[in-house]
């Protein structure tokens, strides 16, 4: 029996290229900073956009998938689950910070637009096609296990 749900999926442009480190066992870690935006009226009725910030870490290999196909601007779509790191700092005070830990991406630039990939998809733990890889129409394919048409959508 399942004990809860987190799951993210977001659809946003980088703000920054990738910040890309290394675990000591040489494992790769890329930290990227993602904008969505939504439009939402203001007090008066006039419709303005509304900007979220999410910092997003990946791991193996979408880290490196990361680091040689996005760039600052480039759009995706990410999937993965919340998580809140704790810490005290030098004066003993707790802090806080949420991220998303992503487990899939798709890169959703067209191959030309000079925004980091060609429609690639690296998902699933450590695995996936790999990114930049296009398809054959070179139009973005979700990954199978995602809704393809507006009679598929749960709501």
């Amino acid at each position: 029996m399942a004990r809860g749900l987190n799951k993210v999926m977001l659809i946003g442009n980088l703000g920054n290229d990738p910040e890309i480190r290394y675990a000591k066992s040489g494992s790769a870690i890329a930290n990227i900073s993602i904008a969505t935006t939504e439009g939402r009226k203001n007090q008066s009725g006039d419709w303005e956009d509304h900007t979220e910030w999410h910092r997003v870490v990946f791991f193996g290999k979408q880290a490196e998938t990361c680091k040689d196909y996005l760039r600052k601007g480039s759009k995706v779509f990410v999937e993965g689950r919340i998580q809140t790191n704790t810490w005290e700092d030098k004066d003993g005070k707790k802090n806080y910070s949420t991220e998303v830990v992503g487990y899939s991406m798709l890169m959703l630039d067209s191959k030309g637009s000079g925004q980091g990939g060609g429609g690639g998809y690296s998902g699933g733990q450590g695995g996936g096609q790999g990114g930049g890889q296009s398809q054959s129409n070179n139009a973005p394919q979700p990954p199978s296990n995602m809704p393809q048409g507006e009679d598929d959508l749960p709501f």
